[in-house]
C-alpha cells in the first residue's frame, strides 16, 4: 500500500471504477477535492487489492483522522479482511489514529470478527435505491412502479417543462434558494451557498455534472443536480418547492435525470438515501418521504453494513469514537454551520 503517483491520480477516476465494488462516485476525484474547501486534505492511496481516497484532518492531541466515504471499494468480507493488515500498518505509518470506511458490503455482513467499531454512517446513502439504466428507456419506464410511471405521465399532461441549465452563479443560487427551503421543511443541515455552486460547476467543467430544473408556468418548482462517472450516476441533490403546485413534478424531473444519466453511459443510477430497511415503511421516519418518493422507481431498497472505525492507535480510536468526536462535531457545527464531514 501507497500513495498514488501523479500519473495514477491523473486518471484516479478510471482506477476507481476498475476497483472490485464497481467504483463509486464519492470516490472520484471530483468529489473528494471539494472537501478541501471544508479544511481536509485528499490522499490518494493505491492497493492490490482496490484504489481508494480519503480525506485526511489533523485532530489536536490525537493524531491524524481519517475518513474514506463509500470505501474502500471491496466486494466481500474477504478482500476486506484483507486489505485491513495493510491498512493498519501504511496508517499507522502516516501518524493516523482512526479510519472511518463505509464498504459496500450488504447489511447482513457479518464483520463483528475484524476487529473494527461500528460508528454512525456519515452518506445517506448506505440505505439507497437503484435504478437499472441497462435496458432501453421505454423497457426503463416500463418497469417503474405504477405509482412513478403515473406521476411521471401527469405531470407532463399538466404542462411540467424540464430543462437542463448550466451551472451559472444565477441557476447555482436559485438551486440553492429552493434547496434551502426543502430544508428548513425537512429538517436538516446544509452548507453553504458558496461549497455547492463550487461543486456543481467543477462537475459540470468535466462534463460528469448537470443541473436541472422543473418550470411550472416559467417558475421553478423543482431542481436536481446529478453526477455521472464511468458506468454510475447519482441524484446529488434534489429541492422542491413546499406548496406543491403540479403533482408529479419531482417524479417527472428524475426521470429527465435518467435519461441524461443513461446518455453518458451510466448503467446504474443511485437515488442517493433513504430510510433503513426496518424503517421505510415508518411514516415518522424523517426521511419517509424519500423512501415513498424514490421506491416509486424501484421497490427494492439497497442497504450496506453502514460505517465502522478502523482502530489504528487503539486507545486514541476509542477516545474518539466514544467521547470526542461527538463534541468535535457538534462544536464545528456550531461555528461553522455545516457538518464537519
Amino acid at each position: 500500500m501507497r500513495y498514488a503517483t501523479e500519473p495514477e491520480q491523473e486518471r484516479w477516476n478510471e482506477l476507481v471504477d476498475q476497483n472490485p465494488s464497481g467504483g463509486n462516485i464519492l470516490q472520484g476525484k471530483e468529489f473528494v477535492t471539494q472537501k478541501q474547501l471544508s479544511g481536509w486534505k485528499v490522499r490518494f492511496i493505491v492497493s492490490d487489492y482496490c484504489a481508494f481516497t480519503v480525506i485526511e484532518k489533523t485532530i489536536p492531541v490525537l493524531g491524524k483522522l481519517w475518513y474514506c466515504p463509500k470505501g474502500p471499494g471491496v466486494s466481500t468480507k474477504r478482500e476486506l479482511a484483507e486489505l485491513l493488515p495493510e491498512l493498519q500498518a501504511f496508517a499507522k505509518k502516516q501518524n493516523v489514529f482512526t479510519v472511518k470506511i463505509e464498504p459496500e458490503l450488504d447489511y447482513t455482513t457479518d464483520l463483528s470478527d475484524l476487529n473494527l467499531i461500528k460508528t454512525t454512517p456519515i452518506q445517506y446513502n448506505y440505505a439507497t435505491v437503484y435504478v437499472d439504466l441497462s435496458p432501453p428507456l421505454d423497457a426503463i419506464l416500463a418497469g417503474l412502479n405504477q405509482k412513478g410511471r403515473h406521476a411521471i405521465r401527469r405531470a407532463e399532461r399538466d404542462g411540467v417543462v424540464v430543462k437542463q441549465v448550466p451551472a451559472t452563479d444565477e441557476n447555482c443560487q436559485s438551486m440553492y434558494d429552493l434547496f434551502k427551503e426543502t430544508a428548513t421543511g425537512a429538517g436538516f443541515a446544509i452548507r453553504p451557498a458558496s461549497y455547492y455552486q463550487s461543486f456543481y460547476q467543477a462537475y459540470e467543467a468535466k462534463s460528469r455534472g448537470q443541473l436541472f430544473f422543473a418550470y411550472v408556468n416559467n417558475q421553478i418548482v423543482a431542481s436536481a443536480f446529478a453526477m455521472v462517472q464511468g458506468s454510475n450516476s447519482m441524484y446529488k441533490d434534489g429541492a422542491s418547492v413546499r406548496e406543491r403546485t403540479a403533482y408529479g413534478a419531482s417524479h417527472l424531473l428524475q426521470w429527465h435525470v435518467i435519461q441524461w444519466a443513461k446518455q453518458k453511459g451510466a448503467l446504474k443510477h443511485d437515488l442517493a438515501g433513504v430510510p433503513p430497511i426496518k424503517d421505510s415503511k415508518n411514516p415518522n421516519h424523517p426521511f419517509y418521504g424519500l423512501a415513498r418518493f424514490k421506491t416509486s422507481f424501484n421497490k427494492h431498497i439497497t442497504q450496506y453494513v453502514g460505517a465502522y472505525e478502523v482502530p489504528i492507535q487503539p486507545l486514541k480510536a476509542t477516545l474518539w469514537h466514544r467521547y470526542i468526536e461527538k463534541l468535535v462535531r457538534k462544536l464545528y457545527f456550531k461555528r461553522h454551520h455545516q457538518s464537519f464531514y
